[in-house]
This record gives structure tokens, sequence and C-alpha cells, in this order.
């Protein structure tokens, strides 16, 4: 349906015209009395995938995870208070992870408003603190128009979810619609004056880093990335859970600024004497509590949202643009190539860090080992919040972009149902999840969600039959006092029988190894569940270490 056509149709097949014109392909909901009239329209519409899920929050982890992954909008839909409430989790990590999403909340009678009707929230109001946009669509003839800028702002500038709520009487009127263009995202570039500032800044600097984050992600700029780091033999850094942004055995590549760092990481970014944060908010977890940079060091901030410059640190230069048009542009200043033997220093200090730990076999190391060795390169792996990440983020090398999708929101319950979005955005592809028990739990029926449409996922799952982070933090500042972070032990493998994936109880690297090849062999879904050690509660600490400390 082409621009400023007038056409006489229903809200909900409005809304589905809209999707179409976006090139949407999935949508993912947990379906509710309160928007019918639209899952009827979708039905109509083969253009359009409906992906039903076990819990609104499960159904929003998949939209995220598929909108990572396809760099397109992620669509999910639900009802009222109830549903809309159960999938905020989703909502917030889009937020915080700058992830594009279109959410569709079915609403109560217009009538019906303002008196507490059934499952009554003010939508509008509840997802303003953690939404792009939170808006209620009251007259049919504006759907195009609202959908439309809902698109539109999900993509552009920082991306993030927006949310639109649908009284239910609206999706039953017709109106005259009027349709715009499909939505086409902005990519500004640096002034030349700009350009010239960073130029001076840099030529001053004798140890330069560069911190890159999700923005050039988002513009799909890591080739341009390598290219503007190896053209200056720039070191690169990936900011929290941003680490297929530079290939890790690049000899560049000088680690990942997430939790548990080791000392010598954390040393590269504080004897850096220059700083160029490229696509990252320079977040919490990023800066190490905002304590990792200082006012000694110049700061060069380039981000496509003029409200993230100047959000957490003060930039000698703030540049709002798109970070592969940027880099371009900064691949082609005049700088003497004076830094080879500061990056190798730091890539020293990174390829230590990679070393297991002396004198013991940890299974976890192990794991990750396996994966590095007998997965794809292109695999995608997908994780949960939880310790059990912490040997993943030190030890696995993605060497190919678009290989990770994790929550930086820290979000439990995102590892499994984030997989089975990316692996119905990218099909081809080896997607593997990582979870501990207790963030498995959470969302352990989307299980049945990937049986049932047949999505190859292979979970894994550490289970040490406690909330093991709460429970590291327990240990560190009330020890030998434990409350409410022990769990009960959950026959994990025996639930993915019962629901139809195929399933794995292991103990030793060995086991798992065979199990994780006859995961990859016969695509299904499938479930690895590990016996973990509860006293290996970190990388580099047991329970007992911890405790003997004070």
């Amino acid at each position: 349906m082409g621009d400023g056509q007038h056409q006489s149709m229903s809200s909900s097949r409005a809304i589905v015209e809209c999707l179409k014109l976006e090139e949407v392909e999935k949508v993912f909901c947990v379906p509710g009395e309160s928007y019918l009239p639209l899952l009827d329209a979708i039905y109509d519409e083969p253009a359009l995938t409906l992906i039903s899920a076990r819990h609104e929050g499960g159904a929003s982890f998949m939209g995220e995870g598929y909108a990572k992954a396809s760099g397109t909008p992620g669509v999910v839909m639900a009802t009222r208070g109830v549903g809309a409430s159960n999938l905020a989790i989703g909502v917030h990590t889009a937020y915080q992870d700058s992830t594009p999403m279109v959410v569709f909340l079915g609403q109560v009678h217009s009538r019906f408003k303002g008196r507490e009707g059934f499952q009554e929230i003010d939508l509008e109001d509840f997802f303003k603190p953690i939404a792009k946009w939170a808006v209620e669509i009251n007259e049919a003839a504006r759907i195009p128009e609202i959908v439309q800028r809902a698109f539109r702002l999900a993509r552009t500038g920082r991306p993030g979810p927006v949310v639109i709520s649908l009284p239910e009487d609206l999706l039953l009127e017709t109106a005259a619609m009027d349709f715009g263009t499909k939505v086409s995202k902005p990519s500004p570039r640096p002034s030349r004056n700009e350009i010239k500032d960073i130029e001076q800044i840099l030529r001053g600097s004798k140890r330069p880093l560069i911190i890159a984050g999700g923005g050039v992600k988002s513009a799909g700029g890591e080739e341009t990335l390598t290219d503007f780091a190896e053209s200056f033999n720039l070191p690169v850094m990936a900011a929290f859970r941003r680490h297929d942004v530079f290939p890790n055995d690049h000899h560049l590549y000088v680690g990942h600024l997430g939790l548990g760092m080791t000392p010598n990481l954390l040393s590269i970014v504080r004897e850096a004497d220059t700083l160029l944060a490229i696509g990252t908010r320079l977040s919490e977890v990023t800066t190490q509590d905002y304590t990792i940079l200082t006012k000694a060091q110049s700061l060069i901030h380039i981000d496509i949202d003029y409200e993230t410059i100047g959000k957490s640190f003060s930039p000698q230069v703030g540049i709002v643009a798109d970070a592969k048009e940027a880099l371009k542009d900064l691949t082609s200043m005049n700088l003497p190539n004076e830094w080879t033997s500061w990056a190798r220093k730091c890539r020293v200090k990174y390829t230590q860090s990679l070393k297991p730990t002396a004198g013991k076999v940890v299974l976890n190391e192990q794991i990750i080992s396996s994966l590095q060795k007998h997965l794809p390169k292109d695999s995608i792996i997908t994780n949960d919040a939880g310790n059990f990440a912490g040997w993943l983020h030190r030890f696995y090398q993605f060497s190919q972009k678009n290989t990770y999708v994790g929550p930086t929101s820290g979000a439990m319950g995102y590892g499994m149902p984030a997989a089975l979005g990316v692996k119905l955005a990218l099909p081809d592809r080896t997607v593997v999840s990582l979870s501990g028990d207790g963030g498995f739990m959470m969302t352990i029926q989307e299980l049945e969600t990937a049986v049932r449409y047949d999505i190859p996922v292979i979970s894994i799952v550490f289970n040490n039959c406690m909330y093991g982070t709460i429970r590291m933090h327990q240990e560190v500042h009330y020890p030998h006092k434990m409350i409410g972070t022990d769990l009960g032990r959950v026959a994990f493998s025996k639930i993915a029988l019962d629901v139809g994936a195929e399933s794995y109880y292991v103990k030793t690297a060995e086991e798992f190894d065979k199990a994780l090849i006859q995961s990859i062999r016969i695509r299904k879904p499938s479930l690895i569940e590990i016996e973990s050690d509860p006293n290996q509660i970190t990388v580099s600490s047991t329970i007992q270490q911890i405790r003997n400390r004070h």
C-alpha cells in the first residue's frame, strides 16, 4: 500500500498493514481477549507468523533477542494490565540495551476507562519511564500515523522500545486510513571541525584506547571499526556485553569491560590518556561503577543520541553521529602511527587474562573450551544473568560479528527465550543459550514453545542449586549468613524430556563434549544440564576463599 493512499479498513487491519510496510515477519505474544480482532487480522495475513509464548516475559525476551539478531524491531503483543506487567521486563531490557521494539497492548474498552475496569492500568504512565514513547490510540484514523511513528522512534536515534495501548473498542472501528512509507534510518556524520578536534587530541596522545559499544553494532559498523583501528594501531575494548563488536582474536582487541575484570585489564583503561568511546552510553558496569574514567584523561564521545553524551562523563569532544559514518570519516585523519608498542602491551595483558586457573581443573572452564572447539565459528551465544557467565565473558573468543546476544540490563530468565528469537531471525545459524538454574527456572516454560514451533536451540544450564551471584555478595558482606539464596534440586533434564526436547545430564567435561556434539548434529531443541560445584562461586574464588578473607 503506497504513500498517501486512502482506504477504508478496520483498525486491526490497518495495524497489520503497518507491520507489512515495515517488513515485519514475526510477532511474539501471549494471546488475550482484549486484542482478539488484531489476532484475527494477523491470522488472515500470510506474510506474518505469530509465535505464541507461555509467558509474556518470555515473549518479550524472544522479541528482544529477535531484534538484536535481525537488526529490525521486535514486535510483541499482550493483554491489558496483567499481560503488560508481565512483559515489562522485556521492555526494560530493550530500553537499557538500546534494542528496537514495538509493543502492542490491548486496553480496556474506552467506556470503562478510569473506572478500574477489568485488568485496567494506565499503560501510558506505567511504561513511560522504561520506553522511548508510550501512547494510547483513541481515534482509528490515526493508527497509520501513530504506528509508523512508533517504528520510526524505535529504530532511529538511540534505538529502544515503544509501547502502544489499543482500547478494545478501537480495534473494531473502521476508518479511511492514510499510510506513509517505510521508515528509513538517518545516519548523521561528524562535521569537519569535529574531526579536526579529534585529530588534535589524538596527536597529543601517547596511550589512546577505543571503547566500542552497541551503537557500532546497531550501525553495522564492525568492519569499519576494524579498518579504523588498523589504520592507526589503536587498541580496542568492548563495552559490557558487546563482545562481538570487534574480533577477539585480532591483535588490537584488548578485552571486555564487564563484571569481575582482572586487575591487568583494568590497568589498560587506567593507563590510557585518551579514551575514544564510540556507540556506548558508558554504563555503570562498563565504567566499573563510574570510577574508571578520570579528569586526567581526555574523553572523546561519539553517539547517535545527544542525551547520551555527557550523561555520565563530560567529554572534551562530544559528537552526535552514526557510529559507522563517524568511523569512516575518522579513518581519513592524518595521524602519526605511533601506538604500535602501546597496543602490543595492552594485547599481552589481555592474553594473560585468558590463562586457565593455575593448579586446578575447573569444569566451567572446560565447558567454555568445549564450546570454542566444537561450535561453528558463526554460532550465536546468548546468556542469562548469573555468575556462570563470568567464564563465558572471560574465556570465550568471539571472532565474528553478530555472534553474541546478551542483556546489558542483567535480566534473569533472558537467555533461552532470547535464543528462540535469535534462531527465528537467523535459522541457519547454530544458537546456544547459557543459563544458571535460578534464571532458567524463571522462563523454563518457553522450552515447550521451542518444541511446539520446532526451534532447535541448545540450552545449557549450570545447576548449582542456588542464586549464585547473590550468594557471592552475601558471602562478601555477610559471611556464613545464608538467607534466600539456596534453591532446591530441579531435574531440568527430565523436564526437558517431558516437554519433548532432547536432554542430557552431565557431570564431566567428557560427558559435556558428547552431549554438545550430539545436540549440534540432531538440530532439535536440546537441553544440557551440568551438575556444577556450588563452592566454585566465581571464576577466581570459591565460597571458602571468600570467607577466609574476613
